[in-house]
């Protein structure tokens, strides 16, 4: 068996490396031993065995090869915006290689009268074809040979190709790397894993997919690494989420009360949806099992998750229990206090909102009321996990957004439990989570999905137009305020900081004050430079209906619920991504009227972005909208920071990789069946991949 100690050795010790270049590697790649360089995979490949004559070559053409001899070496510019230029030339013609970065090194490295291997993309500057930063090698020094057409590709940055750690240099430290691997290498799966899958061993693996024979065995080294990746991410949520259920006693929900039956019978603001009640079934049973209930549920903007998680905290009260309500954000947390108090204002249930900015006699008040069990519900932000607020009883706990929250917030809620049981955790979001990622962030939780509108909902028509009809789509908003009807126009303060997009949006006010004047328009304005009080002021102003137009950024994208508001302009929607595009779009179709997101853009739009208002304009269904955006972002782009820990993937992509997800899943759930707690001699080697996880990554810590 191969030493683990191998892959822990310190970077500086491969040949090639040494102390400067190990630092750099840290900082660029994150690469710190043998380990991280090893699994630092290829993310393309590219056939090097052939060889481009320089006419053949144009602008259009992916990345080619030519080889040539370097001649006119020359520093040109100014001396802060200098470039170094040169020519490589073979019998039909001369091409022109430009570098911006790591000149003097360039320069001192590059001999001129030499025959060198360039390998490129053509581009076209002033009508003169180049290459820009090309990787460049002498010819009688090409020594790296490869026993097929498939040369891998690394990521690389410019700061480590002024070291000479270009795509081709990672490659020569790869190969250096290759020739010091044990001939024997540890497995990590199971022998009935390895044989029912019909997957290539560990080593070979790892040694094909950095020198590839042929594809077909490049495909099985891939196949091979990426099932491994998910099948570890999948044991990890399904074994914590075995143990939970053996280890963890739930709050017992064991009737169905006064409160519950009084809500349902004469406070219901509309009838339920089948999905509604299906979700509460699952509900209702997971509280009344004795175990703890750790469940997701989806379900779109305006699908009445809200009425659930609030028939699922009257339950807990039934049966003697305080609940909570954490949401991500003090706006979201205020609506849905003023949700709550009006849905439950006739009945005996005490209410309070905890947030950064409660006052500290009211701070008192509650945690006082939460000890005496005078406070049967709580709803607050982050405030909620504060180690001071303690509660006599607490039997349920509902987070919204989940996917604003760490995995650490989930769990320290987990711990306001009392006498040894831990409250239930209902976690909602309106984003809605593709199955792929669903099953990789929430796979230690049961899922419910509703997923039908409440009665009397109109499907909102989503528009597209470019800047250039602007006139027509102001005459048709003039049309909708004169119906009685309100208006959003939402600008992209993406960051802010960015005072460039504040300016922008503070023109477009202004601009939207000429072409509707007072006093027959009235416009409110909203954004997240605004003191809180002024932001509110604005916008009970709109509530109230005493402004027509919402000028606001994307602050607007939760805790706002205008049923009037029937219209939404979202201004160079190009800007944002798709799943707050459908965010803000569910900031209309709240009443009855047939309600209007109208996408603005410049003409041109980049090809992702084309394919982002394409989907908005042909469909309203969130989970169709998030697959499209987990394809075109990619997994960690989707879920933020938070999440970070968890999809932290190497070769494995949830866009592409669902059916090797689902096949990993289905192998361990087969397995835990079998053997709960891994105990079994062949998942010896299971346990001994936990232990040096927990050792090496924080994340794993908690499998025990």
């Amino acid at each position: 068996m191969m030493r683990q100690e191998f892959l822990q050795t310190p970077i500086e010790y491969l040949k090639g490396v040494g102390p400067q270049r190990a630092e750099i590697l840290k900082k660029e790649l994150g690469i710190f031993t043998f380990g991280d360089l090893l699994f630092h995979f290829p993310f393309r490949y590219v056939d090097r065995t052939r060889f481009y004559a320089v006419r053949e070559l144009h602008a259009e053409m992916p990345y080619v090869q030519v080889k040539g001899i370097l001649s006119g070496l020359e520093l040109k510019g100014q001396k802060r915006q200098q470039f170094l230029t040169a020519n490589v030339a073979d019998a039909t013609g001369s091409l022109q290689l430009v570098w911006f970065k790591g000149l003097r090194w360039m320069k001192e490295s590059l001999r001129p009268n030499q025959e060198y291997i360039v390998f490129g993309k053509p581009g076209l500057f002033n009508r003169h074809l180049n290459v820009v930063h090309p990787e460049m090698e002498l010819s009688a020094e090409a020594q790296l040979t490869f026993l097929s057409a498939l040369q891998p590709v690394y990521n690389t940055t410019e700061k480590l190709k002024v070291r000479g750690l270009d795509s081709r240099g990672l490659l020569k430290l790869q190969k250096t790397l290759q020739q010091h691997l044990p001939p024997v290498f540890q497995e990590t799966l199971p022998s009935t894993v390895l044989r029912d899958q019909q997957l290539m061993g560990r080593l070979e693996a790892l040694r094909q997919v950095h020198f590839p024979s042929d594809a077909n065995i490049l495909k099985k080294a891939q196949y091979r690494l990426k099932f491994e990746e998910l099948f570890f991410i999948q044991l990890r949520l399904l074994y914590q989420k075995t143990l939970r259920k053996e280890k963890s006693d739930g709050a017992n929900f064991q009737k169905v009360g006064e409160l519950f039956n009084s809500f349902y019978t004469n406070h219901l603001p509309f009838t339920l949806t089948e999905a509604q009640k299906r979700v509460l079934r699952e509900i209702r049973l997971d509280c009344g099992n004795g175990k703890q209930m750790n469940r997701l549920l989806q379900g779109d903007v305006g699908s009445g998750k809200t009425l659930v998680a609030c028939m699922s905290m009257l339950l807990a009260l039934d049966n003697g229990y305080q609940a909570c309500l954490m949401a991500p954000t003090e706006i979201l947390a205020t609506q849905h206090a003023k949700t709550l108090g009006r849905l439950l204002e006739k009945l005996p249930v005490e209410i309070a909102l905890l947030t950064g900015s409660t006052k500290t006699a009211q701070r008192k008040k509650i945690l006082e009321g939460l000890l005496n069990n005078s406070l049967h519900l709580l709803i607050g932000t982050h405030a909620l996990i504060e180690e001071v607020v303690k509660f006599q009883n607490l039997g349920l706990v509902v987070i919204d957004e989940q996917h604003r929250f760490g995995v650490e917030q989930r769990a320290a809620l987990h711990l306001k439990g009392t006498n040894g049981i831990s409250p239930h955790v209902l976690v909602m979001t309106a984003t809605p989570i593709p199955r792929t990622l669903a099953m990789t962030l929430y796979g230690d939780l049961d899922v419910s999905v509703i997923d039908e509108l409440p009665p009397g909902r109109k499907s909102i028509q989503t528009l597209h137009r470019y800047d250039s009809g602007r006139l027509a789509v102001w005459g048709f908003l003039k049309r909708e305020i004169a119906e009685g009807r309100q208006v959003y126009i939402v600008y992209p303060l993406i960051d802010e900081s960015a005072k460039m997009d504040l300016k922008n949006l503070m023109d477009g006010y202004e601009s939207i004050c000429r072409d509707f004047p007072r006093p027959q328009y009235q416009a409110s304005i909203v954004h997240g430079k605004m003191k809180a009080a002024d932001k509110e002021f604005e916008m009970q102003r709109f509530i109230r209906g005493e402004t027509q137009i919402m000028v606001a950024t994307s602050v607007i994208e939760v805790g706002v619920d205008v049923p009037n508001a029937s219209v939404m302009v979202i201004e160079n929607a190009e800007r944002f991504g798709l799943s707050q595009l459908h965010q803000l779009r569910g900031r209309v179709g709240r009443g009855a009227d047939q309600s209007y997101c109208i996408l603005m853009t410049s003409s041109k739009l980049g090809n992702d972005a084309r394919t982002r208002i394409r989907t908005m304009v042909d469909t309203n269904d969130g989970f169709k909208i998030s697959e499209t955006d987990l394809q075109i972002r990619g997994a960690g782009d989707l879920q933020g920071t938070q999440q970070s820990g968890i999809l932290d993937m190497k070769i494995a992509n949830l866009g592409q990789d669902q059916v090797i997800l689902q096949q990993a899943r289905d192998s361990v759930i087969k397995m835990l069946e079998k053997d709960p707690h891994l105990a079994l001699p062949e998942h010896l080697v299971l346990q001994a991949f936990f232990e040096e996880r927990k050792r090496t990554n924080s994340d794993w810590s908690r499998v025990s």
